[in-house]
């Protein structure tokens, strides 16, 4: 006993020691940023001796409190996680992390989220995690026997998963019925979202469109016109004419994703990590099929909704900052096994897609990989050009105040204003 206390008392000040040294990063988030870093952060806490603390706010709040930081320049944040569409406001307040995009890093990026990293010649954001819509159906009734030679019968053709606009239409029209036969529609073809702007963006890239109505600089991307009428024809269609919709007005991801789950809709464009989230009590658990998105003329397309770690220039502790945001890049596998399901990595992707409960990472990989799959302009001005123009025409056109070709000129010279 005598020989064994010397050294628990050099235990015990190594111990203290560590402790000593060790330090903490503050760690700015939202609800999917910590859920998707939580066991990064405990394995980083574990292998440095380092703390992290989250600051978990609301979506809004993470944006609300950098440009509070920037505009006091105080030092409150390490490292915040924070949406693509956010970067060119903050091109200015974040570190380069230039060192940490090597030959191999940058090979296991999709393309679209390695150009959105990009700014003034840097790189300012790492990858976090990144998302796409892909197309979410019923494979019990696509798979259904009747179905198939209803279908056939009705349009000449195979009933299959579909994979263009024609054939997406086809089967929301097929699949919109009133299944009890009480005289109302209870299971439409799939949904229409009025409150939101991403999906119509998809199909201007998939219409032909090689920018999304503004260029770098604000300019308005009026040779695109025709491209935009045709994308937000083709939806508007959907509903005012096809009918295989409820009324989109007040229709946001939430309300969409709800429609799905609840057994209302045969088809969604969605986000593909609803895939994943499917509520065990749902009427459609066992019954979702995932496959990429679908295709205009210009082939298949959607935008890719990303999320990157930045180290504020504010920080008191870059380089403890760079280490972490390091590290979570390269354990970015880990973010595969919260609820949400997501990475950046293309090799993280592909190391779960053959697992069951991540069939739709297949589809979400083949979606992110589409060449004209790509990010939201690289804008100062883009949130509010979502907010004050796309939205509102996009539901002018769904209520009939404007035709798509009306709403479409209202909102290219709209844009200009915020150059």
């Amino acid at each position: 006993m005598k020989r064994t206390r010397p050294l628990l008392s050099l235990l015990s000040l190594a111990l203290l020691a560590q402790a000593a040294q060790a330090e903490t990063l503050t760690v700015l988030v939202e609800g999917g940023g910590f859920q998707l870093q939580e066991a990064i952060a405990k394995k980083w806490e574990k292998t440095t001796g380092n703390k992290v603390t989250f600051v978990n706010v609301p979506y809004a709040g993470v944006l609300e409190k950098l440009s509070a930081e920037m505009a006091s320049g105080s030092a409150s944040f390490d490292v915040a996680t924070v949406d693509v569409a956010w970067l060119p406001m903050l091109q200015g307040f974040a570190e380069p992390l230039d060192s940490l995009f090597t030959a191999a890093v940058r090979k296991d990026i999709f393309p679209a989220l390695l150009a959105d990293a990009q700014y003034g010649g840097h790189y300012i954001g790492m990858p976090t995690w990144t998302n796409a819509e892909i197309l979410l159906y019923r494979k019990d009734l696509f798979a259904d026997p009747r179905n198939k030679a209803d279908f056939k019968k009705q349009f000449g053709y195979d009933l299959k998963v579909p994979t263009t606009w024609k054939t997406f239409q086809d089967a929301a029209k097929f699949f919109t019925r009133d299944t009890n036969k009480d005289g109302i529609i209870d299971l439409y073809g799939t949904d229409v979202k009025g409150k939101v702007e991403t999906e119509f963006l998809a199909y201007a890239l998939q219409a032909g469109a090689k920018g999304l109505f503004v260029d770098d600089k604000g300019n308005a991307l009026k040779q695109y016109r025709n491209e935009y009428v045709s994308a937000l024809k083709y939806l508007t269609d959907l509903y005012r004419t096809q009918k295989v919709s409820p009324q989109p007005l007040d229709v946001d991801w939430n309300a969409a994703q709800q429609l799905f789950y609840q057994g209302k809709s045969a088809m969604t464009i969605f986000w593909a990590h609803a895939y994943k989230l499917t509520p065990e009590d749902s009427k459609v658990e066992g019954k979702v099929g995932a496959a990429p998105i679908i295709g205009g003329k210009s082939g298949a397309a959607a935008i890719a909704g990303s999320w990157y770690n930045i180290v504020p220039k504010t920080s008191k502790k870059k380089a403890l900052a760079e280490e972490f945001v390091k590290f979570a890049y390269q354990n970015n596998v880990l973010g595969l096994d919260a609820p949400l399901g997501l990475a950046a990595r293309k090799s993280a992707f592909a190391s779960y897609q053959k697992k069951p409960g991540y069939e739709h990472l297949s589809a979400l990989i083949k979606t992110l990989n589409f060449k004209n799959t790509a990010g939201r302009p690289r804008v100062e001005s883009w949130q509010q050009i979502t907010d004050e123009v796309l939205v509102p025409m996009i539901q002018d056109a769904f209520s009939g105040k404007k035709t798509p070709e009306q709403a479409v000129d209202w909102a290219l010279s709209e844009v200009e204003n915020y150059r």
